[in-house]
């Protein structure tokens, strides 16, 4: 299927930005990461957002994951106002709604693949049998079965961005935001791990956000949009 088929379909949005503005510091030393960006994110829908370094793409990942506030604008998750909510109410709205893919993987070395895919369920209350019965089955789905026992420092880095995807999914959250997914792995592994990603979307209906410098990363989204200056513009 091509991009602009899988765009066509109609879907609710189910992330906004709706003109978010975030400003480091005050007065002359001010930095204006961004001004004024609205973007909305469907369900199914895979986008990609590029832009050169200090451009302000992670800055805005980070708003549309709840990691940071804006200094004016809204980001809204299915419906609820991130502004409105405290920082455990923020917390625990991401845990619930939202899976974190990181460049650097971000695995707990001291847990096996199975351990640090069944953790986000263990934080949410689930049982140890149940969290290790959705952490077996997310790691078939990625092909990593045999590796389930195995520890981040023997794995490579396509498998343990494989698990990270697999640690992401297990809660089963609407939307899925992945920074750099793809930086530091080899184009085979990059490869499978845009397969997935791309799989989240069109098979299972989530809003995927990548922030990438890869061309090859942007390509495989349905929807590319630019942050350059601080400011959106679509590709």
């Amino acid at each position: 299927m091509s991009r602009g088929e899988r765009a066509a379909a109609p879907a609710r949005s189910i992330l906004e930005a709706l003109d978010v503005h975030k400003t480091h510091g005050a007065g002359a030393a001010a930095v204006h990461a961004l001004r004024g960006i609205s973007l909305a994110i469907a369900a199914g829908e895979m986008v990609a957002i590029v832009g050169p370094s200090g451009s302000g793409k992670s800055t805005l990942l980070h708003l549309l994951a709840g990691l940071d506030r804006p200094s004016s604008g809204e980001v809204i998750l299915e419906g609820t106002r991130l502004s409105g909510l405290s920082d455990v109410a923020r917390t625990e709205l991401r845990r619930a709604k939202i899976g974190l893919v990181f460049q650097f993987f971000n695995l707990l070395p001291l847990l096996s693949a199975r351990e640090n895919v069944a953790m986000p369920l263990l934080l949410a209350g689930s049982g140890l049998a149940d969290a290790e019965a959705r952490a077996d089955e997310l790691l078939a789905g990625v092909g990593l079965s045999a590796r389930r026992h195995h520890r981040p420092d023997a794995m490579s880095g396509g498998e343990m961005q494989r698990v990270a995807v697999a640690r992401a999914l297990a809660a089963r959250p609407p939307v899925l935001l992945a920074d750099e997914p793809t930086g530091n792995l080899d184009s085979a592994a990059a490869e499978g791990v845009l397969a997935l990603l791309g799989a989240a979307a069109h098979d299972e209906g989530r809003a995927v956000v990548v922030v990438t410098h890869d061309p090859t990363t942007a390509a495989a989204a349905d929807r590319v949009v630019e942050v350059r200056d601080g400011k959106l513009r679509e590709r």
